[in-house]
């Protein structure tokens, strides 16, 4: 039904798209550390992994992005060696390239777990559901394959249709895609014994997104970096 409406809206759905990308504030990713160290005892390697939201966009420093939750609520129990690898405005095609240059450069890196953020670009784009969970699958075999990861944490995409920054009806179209796109996701991760889906719901607070109306605020990268973790330590190893 989206698509439909898709077809008979699309310029006025260009026209917003590009106003809103004109005028939305440009929030810089947190600043700090991307790779270190943190707590004590049996070592566990840690990587935080993909868009602007994985880069802590919507908060000043790591500590309260989503890399610094995940990697402070592990060290109670484990010496963690943790690293953040992303950037803002990658797609997973983009991701999946920063990753493979990356595991070129450190052949021998090895990890104990990794949290997924992508998505959100990809429902920006032209691109269909079906070929983002094709990469979605290429991102899981080249991380288990190549760093003996299994335990990978795969957050759902947003519920795009709540965010302030999108006006309507782009916001509507872009909500239902995120759905659509969550539904394929949930489809994939139910079948794959080495990801665990990470789910915040269907509605988001608007008050606790950035000041952009666009990425995560404080609040929100607390509860996701909370859940990250509790979801690590769940986890079955396969």
């Amino acid at each position: 039904m989206h698509y439909f409406i898709l077809i008979v809206l699309a310029p006025l759905f260009i026209l917003q798209g590009k106003r809103v990308k004109r005028s939305a504030p440009r929030l810089a990713e947190a600043q700090g550390e991307r790779a270190g160290q943190s707590g004590q005892g049996k070592p566990f390697s840690l990587l935080v992994f993909g868009d602007s939201a994985a880069a802590g966009v919507g908060v000043e420093h790591q500590s309260k992005a989503l890399l610094g939750v995940v990697s402070q609520s592990l060290a109670e129990l484990y010496q963690v060696n943790w690293r953040l690898l992303a950037r803002s405005g990658y797609n997973t095609e983009k991701a999946l390239r920063m990753l493979q240059k990356e595991l070129l450069a450190a052949p021998e890196l090895q990890l104990d777990a990794v949290v997924v953020s992508l998505g959100v670009n990809d429902v920006l784009s032209p691109l269909s559901a079906k070929t983002w969970i094709k990469q979605q699958r290429m991102l899981v075999e080249l991380l288990t394959q190549q760093t003996g990861c299994q335990r990978l944490i795969i957050t759902r995409v947003p519920p795009m249709g709540d965010f302030p920054l999108l006006p309507q009806p782009l916001r509507w179209f872009l909500g239902k895609r995120s759905q659509e796109f969550n539904r394929h996701l949930a489809r994939y991760v139910a079948s794959e014994p080495r990801c665990t889906l990470l789910d915040f719901g269907e509605q988001l607070d608007s008050k606790a997104m950035a000041s952009d109306g666009f990425h995560p605020g404080a609040v929100i990268y607390q509860d996701w970096g909370q859940a990250a973790a509790k979801a690590i330590l769940q986890h079955k190893q396969v």
